[in-house]
This record gives structure tokens, sequence and C-alpha cells, in this order.
């Protein structure tokens, strides 16, 4: 069966699928995206990527291409369609078909396409779902926050992971910091045994896993500290795992090649790993609703 699609009002077979070679999304990456994960049938986490969506557009001054309520009918209209339990759905907004110009365009409007693909069941064995990373410099822009469509030097990141057989490849600033992976939020408990990630900033996006699981931990009484990571502290941790809408928590078990911790995922990563799996199960009352984007500009 064929993939079917939604672009810009219409449902068809993802092969005939096509976009005006105006649009600001291909001619100048003005648009933002988000990535939704399935589980058996039901969205993870809806709420907050769907106000992750609406900070977005705000922050680019793009028009919300329908309200909530209606693209929740689409999302799932898409999914249905294709027949999806397992897998992701994904939506990417553009500020919409123009003559090529720099400056935004007054009457444009906002295009949007969705997808969605199948994929593998969630996993339930932690010991089974372990990966490497390695560290490269970041060289993004200044607002990675908004999770627009410009992945380029996300790209060129994961591309050296994966020619070094890694998972993911950890970000380091010019001065010598942590700030994320190139598609996942990075948590380290560091030598001294506290769980750390680095607050929210212009420097780092705001992620719904992320928020989903500070959510879990605080309704769990597990503490932790929005506060920034060194590279030497990084490689000193006692665990290293990351969060993502696809990574859900995943430790690394090396980095660089060298053995995190003892090489096996450790107790903090353990017990988050149980508590989200629970949570995309459907076992967390709503816990997402907890958490916000609040201080992050």
């Amino acid at each position: 069966m064929s993939r079917i699609a939604y672009v810009n009002g219409r449902y068809v077979p993802q092969r005939d699928a096509a976009v005006n070679v105006e649009d600001r999304g291909y001619q100048f990456g003005d648009g933002v995206y988000e990535v939704i994960h399935v589980h058996d049938g039901r969205f993870v986490d809806t709420d907050l990527h769907l106000a992750r969506l609406a900070r977005s557009l705000r922050e680019l001054a793009i028009a919300r291409p329908m309200e909530d309520a209606a693209l929740l009918a689409v999302l799932r209209e898409v999914v249905r369609r294709n027949r999806i339990r397992e897998g992701i759905v994904y939506m990417q907004v553009s500020r919409g078909v123009a003559r090529r110009d720099h400056a935004f365009p007054r009457d444009a409007a906002p295009a949007l396409v969705i997808t969605a693909r199948h994929g593998a069941a969630f996993p339930r064995d932690i010991d089974a779902w372990t990966g490497t990373a390695v560290t490269v410099p970041d060289i993004r822009w200044g607002r990675v926050d908004i999770k627009t469509v410009n992945l380029l030097p996300n790209c060129l990141a994961k591309q050296k992971a994966r020619e070094a057989g890694a998972y993911e490849a950890i970000l380091i600033d010019r001065d010598g910091n942590v700030t994320e992976g190139s598609s996942t939020t990075v948590w380290a408990v560091d030598a001294e045994g506290v769980l750390r990630t680095r607050h929210l900033d212009h420097h780092i996006l705001p992620g719904c896993t992320r928020a989903a699981v500070i959510a879990l931990m605080e309704a769990a009484g597990i503490r932790f500290e929005e506060r920034g990571l060194t590279e030497a502290e990084l490689r000193a941790a006692r665990e290293i795992f990351l969060t993502s809408a696809t990574s859900y928590v995943k430790p690394m078990v090396r980095l660089d090649g060298a053995a995190v911790g003892d090489g096996t995922p450790g107790p903090v990563a353990r017990r988050l790993f149980e508590l989200f799996s629970r949570h995309a199960d459907g076992a967390a009352h709503n816990v997402s609703r907890l958490a916000s984007f609040s201080g992050i500009g």
C-alpha cells in the first residue's frame, strides 16, 4: 500500500506529493517541524509537541496553518490512512510560496505537509537499547531553540557519528561546554552522582521528551539539576543517556571509544527508562501537562 501524505489540504499518495519550487521552506529553510512518536496507535506527548510548534511559529512570525483541534484531526487521519500502530508522524510548516526574496512576503499563506511512517516497537530491554556517542564541535546558529528545518550542521554532526560507528554526536561549544546531541537532549550523572542536563536557553532545543522526563522525575521525587556540563565533566560521568521522541531514554555506554562508567546502563537511566516506558504505555496520568517551555525567551 502506498504511503499517504497530507499536502496543503489534500491527502495524496506520498510518491505523488510535491511542493512548489518557490516554497520558502525549500529555498530558504524558512520553516519549522515537529515529530511525534506513535505508540500502540496513540500519540505520545502531543500537547508538548503542539506547544513547541506554536512557539517555533511565533518566534519566526509564521502564521499557524490551522488551530490545534483541526491539526490533531489531520494528524490522526494521516496515521489512520497509513495504518500506523508504531512509528512517527512528521509535520512541517513553511512560510509558504512567494517570489524569491530574502525579506518576508506580505501575503504568503503557510504551507503544511504531514507524513507518517512505521517504526520498530517500543524497546522493552534497556540492555538492548544502548548506544555509543562521539563528541564534535557545535557549529550551529544562535537560535537552535527554534525547531527549524535548517539542519545541515546537525546532519554533518550525525554523519560524523555514523562514520565512527556511533549512534549520536554530542555537540561541544567553543567554550568547551556540552550543548546537546545532533538530534537529542544529553543527560549525565556526574562524578559526584548528580543527575544533570543543560538549562534551557537559545543554544539548545527545548526537548519534548526532556520535558516529559522532568515531569516524571518531579512526580517520582527524583532529584536533578538543570546545570551545564563541561566536556571534561562529560568524560568523567558515571552515566550518559539521551532523550528524544525517537530515542526515548537511551543510555550511551561508550564516548569517543572509552567506556562510560562500567560500560553498561546505570541505575538512573534504568529508572527513567522504566518510568518513561510506563508513560508511553499510558500508565502515567497525562504527566506531560505538568511541563512547559517557559524560561527560554
